[in-house]
C-alpha cells in the first residue's frame, strides 16, 4: 500500500511542513529509526516503541483504528519524506463528538522545531472542522511537566488530576492530568497556534 495514501478510515493530514499519514505495519522500520534519535523507548514518562515492542504498538492501534475508536498517525517530513514520530486520535466518541489526542512523540532533534505545534494544528483543525467535535482532551503523566508545558502552550485547559489513571510498563501507578479545548475555544486557539506558526 502507497503510505501516502488515506486510509478508508482515515485522512492524510498535510500541513507546510509535516504531513500526518496513516499509520501501517510497513512504517515499523521508519518509527523505530526516528524513535532511536533519542532512545526515547527508555523514557519512564510516556510510552514509545522500541525494537521489542514495535510490532504490538503498531497491531493495537491498527486494532483501535478497525474498532472506529482510533486513528493513528506517522509524522513526516515534507522535505525529506522522513518520519519523525507518531500522533493519533483516540477514545473517539462520534455520538458524544469528542476524542482525545495523544500517544505523541517526536524523535530527540525534532522536539522544540515547530514540529509539534503544526502537527496538532492539523489534529485540531481536523478535530473541530471536519469532524466537528465539541470536545478534544489531552492526557499526560503528572510528572511529565515537558508535556504538560506543550499542551498548555497550545492553548488547552488543565481541568485536574486523575489519580492512579495507568499503571505503566514499569510498574509504576500514573496520576494524570487532563487538558481539554472545547468548540467555542478553537477560533481563538486557531488564531493563537496560525500566529505561532507564521513567525
Amino acid at each position: 500500500m502507497n503510505d501516502n495514501a488515506a486510509s478508508p478510515l482515515q485522512p492524510v493530514l498535510i500541513g507546510k511542513t509535516v504531513e500526518l499519514r496513516p499509520l501501517q505495519r510497513e512504517h515499523a522500520p521508519d518509527l523505530l529509526r526516528a524513535a532511536a534519535d533519542g532512545e526515547l523507548w527508555n523514557m519512564k514518562l510516556t510510552v514509545v516503541p522500541g525494537p521489542d515492542t514495535i510490532e504490538q504498538y503498531i497491531a493495537k492501534a491498527l486494532e483501535g483504528r478497525d474498532a472506529g475508536t482510533v486513528m493513528p498517525f506517522v509524522i513526516v517530513m515534507r522535505d525529506s519524506g522522513r518520519a519523525v514520530g507518531s500522533t493519533r486520535f483516540w477514545k473517539i466518541d462520534r455520538v458524544n463528538r469528542k476524542l482525545e489526542i495523544g500517544h505523541t512523540w517526536l524523535g530527540e532533534s525534532m522536539q522544540r522545531s515547530g514540529v509539534n505545534t503544526e502537527a496538532k494544528f492539523l489534529l485540531l483543525a481536523h478535530a473541530f472542522e471536519v469532524m466537528r467535535s465539541v470536545r478534544v482532551q489531552f492526557t499526560t503523566d503528572e510528572l511529565n511537566e515537558k508535556s504538560r508545558t506543550a499542551i498548555l502552550r497550545i492553548g488547552a485547559k488543565q481541568e485536574g488530576i486523575v489519580r492512579h489513571e495507568r499503571i505503566m510498563p514499569d510498574g509504576r501507578v500514573r496520576n494524570s492530568v487532563r487538558f481539554s479545548i472545547i468548540d467555542s475555544e478553537w477560533p481563538d486557539v486557531k488564531a493563537m497556534l496560525l500566529a505561532k506558526m507564521a513567525r
